[in-house]
């Protein structure tokens, strides 16, 4: 357990549902509302893998505007490239999220191919970033078994998660090459989405260091699963943490936890994000948990409610989660308060 007050973790806003705003004008407005930092997105022009490794000005030009607007950068997220390493089908989807180079003709097996390479040399640019942490997805080549009818073979499953070990293995080999760890989104359509396909994942690639786990509890609670017991499961696999909410509306018969493949707001779905202190998830009891392991990193708040005006939610969200992130760990606070007595 750490002996540091649970304040001195810096609050960042992911930047991924920012993309459609330049890279500067995104630091701007973080800075504004008093964000210590950013967790930096590969899209858009937020951060671009390849000229980070061919470029040394252009890393200097990010790191010169993150100090220019006082902002910190701890991880930076490359989840749509991830997606596509180990994901069954490939298609039109895909072509939607990855960068031209990597979806190219859209046969399925260069796709994978490609979004490897390009995870591999994400690590170095994380590195050469000066970052620790990669998040992202894994896509999945067994997700589209879910409902597992009509009936799935035991042996079907687990190809998958070899399936998912030969090709992330060699990416992780890179990262650690670069010094560099991925925290995967545990997250329905991902290899590992609940306790047991995280177990499973775990187990798939030996449980080595280089892969983690990024916490996001907003799809835990849809899918019945306690967040702040996930984070006591796992207390050594938490590479980071992002903050998003979600508020479960089932109950009146029509509407299910699958969401009728209703699009995100509307409000006939079971479920649906909303913003960070205004939904179904038990905050303070997940960040006594994240102080009970010891988590020290990043706070990130990703920002994902289609039903409110962004601009007056993210900086909600940051006085929210600086509330929470002011409950000091129990063992330093405890001890202090008995030690002035001796």
């Amino acid at each position: 357990m750490t002996d540091l007050p649970a304040q001195r973790r810096p609050v960042t806003l992911f930047t991924g549902q920012w993309a459609d705003l330049p890279f500067a004008e995104v630091c701007r407005l973080a800075s504004e509302w008093g964000y210590d930092g950013l967790e930096i997105c590969c899209w858009g022009d937020h951060f671009d893998v390849v000229k980070a490794l061919e470029s040394d000005s252009y890393i200097a030009e990010k790191r010169d505007l993150l100090e220019k607007h006082g902002l910190g950068v701890w991880a930076i997220s490359n989840h749509l490239t991830g997606q596509a390493v180990c994901d069954h089908p490939i298609d039109d989807r895909h072509k939607s999220i990855l960068h031209p180079e990597v979806y190219g003709d859209g046969d399925p097996e260069g796709v994978r191919t490609r979004a490897a390479e390009r995870m591999q040399a994400t690590a170095h640019a994380a590195a050469a970033l000066g970052v620790s942490t990669v998040v992202g997805f894994t896509g999945s080549p067994i997700w589209h078994y879910v409902a597992m009818f009509p009936p799935v073979p035991e042996e079907t499953i687990e190809a998958g998660y070899r399936e998912f070990a030969d090709r992330w293995n060699p990416i992780l080999d890179a990262f650690d090459d670069a010094g560099v760890r991925f925290a995967h989104e545990v997250h329905p359509s991902e290899i590992a989405y609940d306790y047991y396909s995280t177990v499973k994942t775990l187990d798939a690639i030996g449980r080595r260091p280089a892969f983690g786990l990024n916490w996001d509890p907003s799809h835990m609670v849809w899918q019945d699963l306690d967040p702040a017991g996930f984070i006591l499961d796992f207390p050594d696999r938490i590479y980071h943490v992002d903050c998003k909410d979600t508020r479960v509306r089932v109950g009146d018969g029509r509407r299910g936890r699958l969401s009728s493949h209703l699009s995100w707001g509307d409000p006939r779905r079971g479920w649906d994000f909303v913003s960070t202190g205004r939904g179904d998830v038990p905050w303070e009891d997940c960040f006594r948990a994240l102080n009970s392991i010891g988590y020290d990193g990043p706070i990130s708040i990703e920002w994902e409610d289609a039903g409110m005006d962004r601009l007056h939610g993210a900086p909600e969200a940051l006085d929210f989660v600086r509330d929470l992130n002011a409950i000091t760990p129990p063992a330093a606070s405890f001890d202090a308060a008995f030690s002035a007595d001796r």
